[in-house]
């Protein structure tokens, strides 16, 4: 199953264009974590626990590790404030692993190519924070889950980079 968040139930995707869009109304660091949090609930009930009662693999673009960069660094509501959010939304389950896809501030506006969302358009501040949580994360997490991926080269070989980082946990799967 490939899914994203948020966005990625009817509900999710309602909450999406109030979190990411483009000329909705301000939505506050609190409120942007709890809304956040409320797709990912969402997410697990709807997609993610069917999907891995099915015996199907789950693949996201961003997870909760996304919240506890976003909004507990880059907003600053504080790690594990917004981990225990999320520890709620998602029963408690966390992903297996992590693919932290790492590239400079430029290399990631050049290669969005589109409007940018709200997030996207923060300052170079904001997204430093981002980054530097991220990076504390993955050095701290005990789980050994992180694969982090030197991703400025091009798409394909960046692709394999991937692939080879999590292929073992698809067995069968080339």
């Amino acid at each position: 199953m490939v899914t994203h968040e948020p966005g990625g139930t009817e509900l999710g995707a309602r909450l999406r264009r109030l979190l990411l869009g483009i000329g909705e109304a301000p939505v506050g660091a609190r409120a942007e974590a709890l809304l956040m949090a409320a797709d990912r609930a969402q997410h697990f009930d709807e997609v993610v626990l069917p999907s891995l009662g099915d015996g199907r693999h789950v693949v996201s673009d961003r997870t909760a590790f996304s919240s506890l960069a976003y909004q507990g660094g880059g907003r600053g509501l504080g790690v594990e404030t917004v981990r225990g959010l999320n520890e709620f939304a998602t029963r408690g389950r966390w992903p297996d692993a992590v693919v932290l896809l790492e590239v400079s501030s430029s290399v990631a506006r050049d290669r969005l190519g589109r409007v940018l969302d709200r997030l996207e358009r923060e300052d170079l501040d904001f997204h430093e924070t981002v980054t530097e949580t991220f990076d504390r994360l993955a050095e701290t997490d005990t789980a050994s889950r992180w694969h982090r991926i030197d991703a400025s080269g091009p798409l394909g070989d960046v692709a394999e980079l991937v692939w080879a980082a999590v292929a073992d946990l698809f067995p069968g799967v080339s």
